[in-house]
């Protein structure tokens, strides 16, 4: 039987017990009592399966994080979180050590083995000199490239990068559209703190620790910056409303990242 919980909650069940003390005629009593071992294996096979049901789905229950919940998306051993672009496992030019995610040179693109809506993410990074590379959120793998179907969040070395010298192209810019203030990126070399916020059509970026963009999605405005840019011909650009974080590996130079995390909002 499987009456109480640990977490104090109850379940009702069957009882052959309760079924003979019930008031009954003496015909009907003496039938029930030819019948006692059919209702017992019956009662029985009943709470047999009522338990293993609940059991089954309160463990999955547990198993699977609660909206809200900090999802870390690196460990200090493995990214197994990740895998390449149109690819089934992580590039060989990716590596983990000591809790860093790492490339040194160009190399495959890498995405989220799971797909996300509307959620919150953070993660540490640091380039070397001149570095170049990008954040990218709600992706799909139906191109070639995945920025033709995904928003970027600039990762840069602003000082030494040609990028740099535009504020829409510049570090934690929603790269050729929403232009990030100066002066808030480290220099090549030291940690930044990235965060982004994607709530149905809201997004934010954020850089150690500054709201440096805020747009709406499909919006007039955010209409109007994609028909004026280079993404105007990619007709699926910025219109998923779930799919991959993406970091992208096809520029040259060194990208070391941790403290990956994501929650669902």
């Amino acid at each position: 039987m499987c009456a109480t919980y640990g977490s104090g909650r109850s379940r009702s069940y069957f009882s052959p017990v309760a079924l003979l003390s019930a008031p009954t005629s003496g015909l009907a009593m003496s039938t029930l009592a030819h019948r006692w071992p059919l209702l017992v294996a019956l009662a029985f096979s009943a709470s047999t399966v009522s338990c293993k049901s609940a059991s089954n789905s309160e463990s999955a229950a547990a198993a699977a994080p609660e909206a809200g919940e900090w999802r870390p998306l690196l460990t200090a051993t493995n990214a197994d979180a990740w895998r390449g672009y149109k690819m089934t496992a992580l590039p060989t030019g990716w590596s983990v050590a000591d809790g860093v995610l790492s490339k040194t040179k160009n190399t495959e693109d890498i995405i989220t083995k799971d797909e996300f809506a509307d959620f919150e993410f953070e993660m540490d990074w640091k380039l070397a000199k001149g570095g170049n590379s990008g954040l990218f959120y709600r992706s799909s793998e139906e191109f070639e490239r995945v920025y033709w179907s995904a928003v970027e969040y600039q990762l840069l070395d602003d000082g030494n990068a040609p990028d740099g010298r535009n504020r829409l192209t510049s570090a934690a810019a929603a790269y050729g559209l929403y232009a990030a203030p100066v002066g808030i990126v480290k220099p090549f070399g030291e940690w930044n703190r990235t965060r982004i916020v994607v709530k149905g059509a809201h997004v934010e970026h954020w850089l150690n620790g500054v709201n440096v963009v805020n747009m709406e999605l499909w919006s007039p405005d955010w209409e109007a910056k994609v028909a004026a840019s280079k993404f105007k011909t990619w007709t699926k650009y910025g219109r998923a409303k779930t799919g991959h974080i993406a970091i992208q590996g096809d520029h040259n130079g060194e990208l070391n990242l941790r403290n990956m995390r994501i929650r669902t909002l």
